[in-house]
Protein backbone atom coordinates (compact mmCIF):
# COMPACT_ATOMS: atom_id res chain seq x y z
CA UNK A 1 0.00 0.00 0.00
CA UNK A 2 1.27 3.46 -0.89
CA UNK A 3 1.27 6.10 1.85
CA UNK A 4 1.64 9.83 1.23
CA UNK A 5 1.50 12.25 4.16
CA UNK A 6 1.87 15.99 3.70
CA UNK A 7 2.10 18.64 6.43
CA UNK A 8 0.24 16.45 8.92
CA UNK A 9 -0.67 18.27 12.12
CA UNK A 10 -2.52 16.91 15.12
CA UNK A 11 -3.37 18.93 18.22
CA UNK A 12 -4.96 17.50 21.35
CA UNK A 13 -7.10 19.96 23.26
CA UNK A 14 -7.84 19.60 26.96
CA UNK A 15 -9.96 22.54 28.07
CA UNK A 16 -7.69 25.59 27.67
CA UNK A 17 -4.55 23.51 27.09
CA UNK A 18 -3.28 22.39 23.69
CA UNK A 19 -0.66 19.73 23.00
CA UNK A 20 0.79 19.39 19.52
CA UNK A 21 1.35 15.70 18.83
CA UNK A 22 2.27 15.96 15.14
CA UNK A 23 3.78 19.12 13.73
CA UNK A 24 4.04 19.20 9.95
CA UNK A 25 4.92 15.57 9.30
CA UNK A 26 5.68 14.67 5.68
CA UNK A 27 6.16 11.03 4.79
CA UNK A 28 5.99 8.84 1.69
CA UNK A 29 6.05 5.04 1.89
CA UNK A 30 6.22 2.75 -1.10
CA UNK A 31 4.28 -0.53 -1.30
CA UNK A 32 6.20 -3.33 0.38
CA UNK A 33 8.44 -1.14 2.53
CA UNK A 34 9.26 -2.04 6.12
CA UNK A 35 9.51 1.24 8.02
CA UNK A 36 10.45 1.59 11.69
CA UNK A 37 9.21 4.78 13.37
CA UNK A 38 11.39 5.60 16.37
CA UNK A 39 11.47 8.30 19.01
CA UNK A 40 10.98 8.89 22.70
CA UNK A 41 7.63 8.43 24.41
CA UNK A 42 5.45 11.37 23.50
CA UNK A 43 7.21 12.01 20.20
CA UNK A 44 4.06 11.27 18.18
CA UNK A 45 4.61 7.67 17.07
CA UNK A 46 1.28 6.27 18.24
CA UNK A 47 -0.63 9.31 17.01
CA UNK A 48 0.91 8.88 13.56
CA UNK A 49 -0.17 5.24 13.40
CA UNK A 50 -3.68 6.14 14.56
CA UNK A 51 -4.00 8.71 11.78
CA UNK A 52 -2.59 6.37 9.12
CA UNK A 53 -5.05 3.68 10.19
CA UNK A 54 -8.07 5.98 10.12
CA UNK A 55 -8.58 5.65 13.88
CA UNK A 56 -8.05 9.39 14.38
CA UNK A 57 -9.51 11.72 11.75
CA UNK A 58 -9.23 14.97 13.67
CA UNK A 59 -6.15 16.40 11.98
CA UNK A 60 -5.05 18.89 9.34
CA UNK A 61 -2.88 18.17 6.33
CA UNK A 62 -3.05 15.41 3.76
CA UNK A 63 -3.10 11.64 4.31
CA UNK A 64 -3.39 9.49 1.19
CA UNK A 65 -3.56 5.69 1.12
CA UNK A 66 -3.29 4.25 -2.38
CA UNK A 67 -4.36 7.64 -3.74
CA UNK A 68 -7.44 7.89 -1.51
CA UNK A 69 -7.65 10.98 0.69
CA UNK A 70 -8.75 9.80 4.14
CA UNK A 71 -10.22 13.19 4.98
CA UNK A 72 -12.60 12.96 2.01
CA UNK A 73 -13.86 9.46 2.70
CA UNK A 74 -17.13 8.78 4.50
CA UNK A 75 -16.86 7.10 7.90
CA UNK A 76 -18.28 3.92 6.40
CA UNK A 77 -15.65 3.90 3.63
CA UNK A 78 -12.83 4.48 6.13
CA UNK A 79 -14.13 1.61 8.26
CA UNK A 80 -14.23 -0.65 5.22
CA UNK A 81 -10.68 0.34 4.20
CA UNK A 82 -9.47 -0.23 7.75
CA UNK A 83 -11.11 -3.64 8.03
CA UNK A 84 -10.10 -4.99 4.64
CA UNK A 85 -6.84 -3.24 3.83
CA UNK A 86 -5.15 -2.46 7.15
CA UNK A 87 -4.08 -4.68 10.03
CA UNK A 88 -3.24 -3.43 13.54
CA UNK A 89 -0.93 -4.96 16.14
CA UNK A 90 -0.72 -3.30 19.56
CA UNK A 91 1.62 -3.69 22.51
CA UNK A 92 -1.29 -4.60 24.81
CA UNK A 93 -2.63 -7.37 22.48
CA UNK A 94 -6.32 -6.36 22.96
CA UNK A 95 -7.59 -9.93 22.97
CA UNK A 96 -10.99 -10.76 24.48
CA UNK A 97 -10.52 -13.12 27.41
CA UNK A 98 -13.96 -14.75 27.15
CA UNK A 99 -13.37 -15.83 23.55
CA UNK A 100 -11.18 -18.64 22.28
CA UNK A 101 -8.08 -17.94 20.24
CA UNK A 102 -9.93 -18.87 17.05
CA UNK A 103 -12.85 -16.60 17.93
CA UNK A 104 -10.47 -13.71 18.61
CA UNK A 105 -8.77 -14.17 15.26
CA UNK A 106 -12.09 -14.20 13.37
CA UNK A 107 -13.27 -10.91 14.92
CA UNK A 108 -12.33 -8.81 11.83
CA UNK A 109 -14.71 -10.99 9.80
CA UNK A 110 -17.48 -10.20 12.27
CA UNK A 111 -16.91 -6.48 11.80
CA UNK A 112 -16.86 -7.02 8.06
CA UNK A 113 -20.28 -8.66 8.12
CA UNK A 114 -19.15 -12.15 7.10
CA UNK A 115 -19.11 -13.86 10.50
CA UNK A 116 -21.02 -16.88 9.18
CA UNK A 117 -18.66 -17.35 6.24
CA UNK A 118 -16.81 -20.64 6.64
CA UNK A 119 -13.97 -19.03 4.73
CA UNK A 120 -13.29 -16.77 7.71
CA UNK A 121 -12.64 -19.77 9.92
CA UNK A 122 -10.39 -21.32 7.28
CA UNK A 123 -8.42 -18.07 6.97
CA UNK A 124 -8.15 -17.81 10.76
CA UNK A 125 -6.77 -21.34 11.02
CA UNK A 126 -4.31 -20.57 8.22
CA UNK A 127 -3.23 -17.39 10.00
CA UNK A 128 -2.72 -19.30 13.24
CA UNK A 129 -0.69 -21.86 11.31
CA UNK A 130 1.56 -19.05 10.05
CA UNK A 131 2.30 -17.87 13.57
CA UNK A 132 2.71 -21.44 14.89
CA UNK A 133 -0.42 -21.54 17.05
CA UNK A 134 -2.99 -23.58 15.17
CA UNK A 135 -2.97 -26.11 18.02
CA UNK A 136 -4.11 -23.34 20.41
CA UNK A 137 -7.28 -22.47 18.44
CA UNK A 138 -9.65 -23.66 21.18
CA UNK A 139 -7.72 -22.16 24.10
CA UNK A 140 -8.60 -18.95 25.93
CA UNK A 141 -5.97 -16.16 25.74
CA UNK A 142 -5.54 -16.17 29.53
CA UNK A 143 -3.83 -19.57 29.22
CA UNK A 144 -1.20 -18.26 26.80
CA UNK A 145 2.15 -16.63 27.38
CA UNK A 146 2.69 -12.99 26.42
CA UNK A 147 4.52 -14.05 23.28
CA UNK A 148 1.74 -16.41 22.27
CA UNK A 149 -0.87 -13.71 22.82
CA UNK A 150 1.05 -11.34 20.58
CA UNK A 151 1.23 -14.00 17.90
CA UNK A 152 -2.55 -14.45 18.18
CA UNK A 153 -2.90 -10.68 17.77
CA UNK A 154 -0.78 -10.86 14.61
CA UNK A 155 -2.92 -13.71 13.26
CA UNK A 156 -6.01 -11.58 13.86
CA UNK A 157 -4.37 -8.61 12.12
CA UNK A 158 -3.61 -10.62 8.98
CA UNK A 159 -6.95 -12.46 8.78
CA UNK A 160 -8.16 -10.35 5.84
CA UNK A 161 -4.72 -10.33 4.20
CA UNK A 162 -4.14 -6.58 4.63
CA UNK A 163 -1.72 -4.73 2.39
CA UNK A 164 -0.68 -2.47 5.27
CA UNK A 165 0.23 -3.58 8.78
CA UNK A 166 0.53 -0.93 11.50
CA UNK A 167 2.28 -2.07 14.67
CA UNK A 168 2.61 -0.05 17.89
CA UNK A 169 5.46 -1.32 20.10
CA UNK A 170 4.65 -4.94 19.15
CA UNK A 171 7.60 -6.36 21.13
CA UNK A 172 7.38 -3.93 24.06
CA UNK A 173 5.97 -6.54 26.48
CA UNK A 174 8.15 -9.40 25.28
CA UNK A 175 11.59 -10.70 26.18
CA UNK A 176 14.33 -10.56 23.57
CA UNK A 177 13.98 -14.16 22.40
CA UNK A 178 10.19 -13.96 22.05
CA UNK A 179 10.52 -10.57 20.37
CA UNK A 180 12.81 -12.17 17.80
CA UNK A 181 10.11 -14.74 16.98
CA UNK A 182 7.56 -11.97 16.42
CA UNK A 183 10.07 -10.05 14.33
CA UNK A 184 10.61 -13.13 12.18
CA UNK A 185 6.88 -13.23 11.45
CA UNK A 186 6.96 -9.59 10.39
CA UNK A 187 9.91 -10.24 8.08
CA UNK A 188 8.08 -13.11 6.42
CA UNK A 189 4.93 -11.02 5.92
CA UNK A 190 7.02 -8.27 4.38
CA UNK A 191 9.36 -10.35 2.24
CA UNK A 192 7.07 -13.18 1.16
CA UNK A 193 3.71 -11.40 0.97
CA UNK A 194 4.89 -7.89 0.15
CA UNK A 195 2.96 -6.44 3.09
CA UNK A 196 3.79 -2.81 3.84
CA UNK A 197 4.84 -2.50 7.49
CA UNK A 198 4.99 0.66 9.59
CA UNK A 199 6.19 -0.22 13.08
CA UNK A 200 6.49 2.21 15.99
CA UNK A 201 9.21 0.89 18.27
CA UNK A 202 11.79 1.59 20.94
CA UNK A 203 13.54 -1.69 20.13
CA UNK A 204 16.93 -1.49 18.37
CA UNK A 205 16.31 -5.09 17.27
CA UNK A 206 13.11 -4.18 15.44
CA UNK A 207 14.48 -0.92 14.06
CA UNK A 208 17.56 -2.74 12.77
CA UNK A 209 15.42 -5.25 10.89
CA UNK A 210 13.47 -2.56 9.05
CA UNK A 211 14.60 -1.40 5.65
CA UNK A 212 14.12 2.21 6.69
CA UNK A 213 14.05 4.25 9.89
CA UNK A 214 12.04 7.40 10.47
CA UNK A 215 12.74 9.24 13.74
CA UNK A 216 10.23 11.57 15.37
CA UNK A 217 10.96 14.23 17.94
CA UNK A 218 8.28 16.52 19.38
CA UNK A 219 5.95 15.56 16.53
CA UNK A 220 8.43 16.28 13.75
CA UNK A 221 10.46 14.04 11.47
CA UNK A 222 14.08 14.64 12.43
CA UNK A 223 15.59 11.73 10.53
CA UNK A 224 14.57 9.62 7.56
CA UNK A 225 17.35 7.34 6.33
CA UNK A 226 15.49 6.02 3.30
CA UNK A 227 13.26 8.82 2.13
CA UNK A 228 11.82 7.96 -1.32
CA UNK A 229 11.17 10.38 -4.10
CA UNK A 230 7.74 11.69 -3.10
CA UNK A 231 6.83 12.23 -6.76
CA UNK A 232 7.23 8.52 -7.39
CA UNK A 233 6.05 7.02 -4.11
Amino acid sequence: MTIRVHDLRKVYRDHAREVTALDGVCLAVRPGEFVAVTGRSGSGKTTLLNVLGGLDRDYTGGVMLDGRDLARLRDRDVSDLRNRGIGFVFQAFHLLAHLTVLENVTLPALFGGVAQDAGAVDRALAALERVGLRDKAGVRPTRLSAGERQRVAIARAILNRPRLLLCDEPTGNLDEATGAVVLGIFRELNERDGTTLVVATHSPQVAGAAGRRVALEAGRVVRDDGKPDTDKA
